[in-house]
C-alpha cells in the first residue's frame, strides 16, 4: 500500500468560516503548495466539496483526504490539526470508477459527463415521466411511469439511491443499482441490481408533454430524449480514509443502521 505524506499537500476548503480557519491553521503547520505540485489534496468541507474536488483531480492520480466540516461527511474523516503526517502515512486508499453519461437532448445535441455518485433522470413538469429502459440494448421495461429513475455506483448507493429506497452495494462489488424514483407504474417494480459491465439506456416518451432532465452528479442536461449510462473503467479517483473508517466499512455500517 502506498504511503502518503505532507511533503507536498494542498488544502482546499468549502469556503465556510470554520473550514477557512482550519485551512489557515493547517497551512501554517504543514505548508500549502500549489495544485500543480500537490501529491495529496486535503479537502476541508462536506461531501459536496469532496465530490467537486474529486471531479477536479479526475485521472491525474492525486489522492484526496477529506476532513469533515459538513452535515453528513460520509466521504470525509474527522477534523484534527495534529498528526496529519501520521494520518496520511497510515491512510487506506479507495479507488472509485465513475459512471459515464451520454445524453441526447431534443435539439439533437449530445452531452457527456462523469458521475461518481449517480446519474439521475428527473421529471420537470407536473406530469409523471414515461421512460423506457433497455439493458445492453435489449428492452427490459417498456414504460416506467415515475418522478424519475437513477443509476448509482457502489460509492453512491448510500446517497440519493438510498433515499429512493434503492439497495446499498458493497464498495468493492462489481455492481450498479438501478432505482426508480416515486414509481407509479408498474407498481411492484422496485429496481434492479446490474453488473458494472452493463449499459443502461433510457428513452423518454411523450417528450414535449412530459419533459425530463438528466443529472450526472452536479451536471444537468435539460430536455433529454435518450440517456446512456455505463461504468467508465478508463477514469478513476482515489479517496483516503483513516484506518478502521474506510469507505467499505462505512457502507457496511449503513446496512445495519436502523
Amino acid at each position: 500500500m502506498p504511503k502518503f505524506s505532507t511533503d507536498k499537500v494542498t488544502f482546499v476548503s468549502s469556503g465556510s468560516k470554520e473550514s477557512e480557519q482550519a485551512r489557515d491553521v493547517l497551512s501554517a503547520k504543514y505548508g500549502n503548495c500549489s495544485m500543480d505540485e500537490a501529491e495529496v489534496i486535503v479537502a476541508l468541507g462536506g461531501d459536496g466539496l469532496m465530490l467537486e474536488t474529486l471531479h477536479n483531480v479526475m485521472d491525474n492520480g492525486i489522492p484526496v483526504y477529506g476532513m469533515n466540516f459538513g452535515s453528513i461527511g460520509f466521504l470525509m474523516n474527522d477534523y484534527g490539526a495534529d498528526n496529519l503526517a501520521e494520518r496520511l502515512a497510515n491512510a487506506e486508499p479507495t479507488v472509485i470508477h465513475p459512471l459515464r453519461m451520454t445524453a441526447t437532448d431534443t435539439r439533437g445535441n449530445e452531452h457527456t459527463a462523469l458521475a461518481l455518485n449517480e446519474v439521475s433522470l428527473l421529471r420537470t413538469s407536473y406530469q409523471a415521466a414515461k421512460i423506457e429502459i433497455l439493458i445492453d440494448g435489449k428492452p427490459r421495461l417498456e414504460e416506467l411511469v415515475c418522478d424519475g429513475v437513477l443509476v448509482a455506483t457502489p460509492a453512491g448507493s448510500t446517497a440519493y439511491n438510498l433515499s429512493a429506497h434503492g439497495p446499498i452495494l458493497p464498495i468493492e462489488a462489481p455492481l450498479l443499482a438501478l432505482t426508480p424514483i416515486s414509481p407509479f407504474r408498474p407498481r411492484r417494480w422496485r429496481g434492479a441490481i446490474l453488473s458494472n459491465r452493463a449499459e443502461v439506456t433510457f428513452r423518454i416518451r411523450e417528450i414535449e408533454k412530459r419533459p425530463v432532465n438528466a443529472v450526472a452528479d452536479s451536471k444537468e442536461i435539460n430536455d433529454v430524449v435518450e440517456v446512456k449510462v455505463s461504468e467508465s473503467r478508463t477514469h478513476s479517483v482515489t479517496l483516503l480514509f483513516d484506518p478502521g473508517h474506510s469507505l467499505d466499512e462505512r457502507v457496511l455500517n449503513e446496512q445495519f443502521d436502523y
